[in-house]
């Protein structure tokens, strides 16, 4: 698995402070979990999974940096891809990893 190390790191950074986080190899990428709910993730191409629920997915997808998740030919209900041009700044970066993190906090824990 060969995953950006720089966007590993500012990932972490927004993460930092998060309670019961932890990383884990998923989809050809690396997750991050929160209380065992992925909120997101680095793909093995560089791009952003975020974990945004089917509710905001609509106003997720609006953005034009952002695409649904989709592995098999069958589009992931509630995840998104975001392309690195959506995640250029500390702001966007953050914007997106708390639209993860308040979706994951939201779900029963599975610790």
């Amino acid at each position: 698995m060969s995953v950006d190390a720089e966007l590993t790191e500012r990932v972490r950074d927004e993460l930092m402070g998060e309670a019961a986080l932890a990383e884990k190899a998923m989809f050809g990428g690396l997750a991050f979990l929160l209380d065992g709910n992925m909120a997101v993730g680095i793909t093995s191409t560089g791009e952003l999974m975020v974990r945004v629920g089917a509710d905001r997915e609509g106003e997720a997808l609006a953005d034009p940096h952002a695409r649904p998740f989709d592995m098999t030919g069958r589009p992931m209900k509630g995840w998104i891809l975001v392309d690195r041009a959506g995640f250029e700044t500390e702001a966007e970066l953050n914007a997106w990893v708390r639209q993860g993190v308040e979706f994951a906090r939201g779900l029963p824990s599975k610790r």
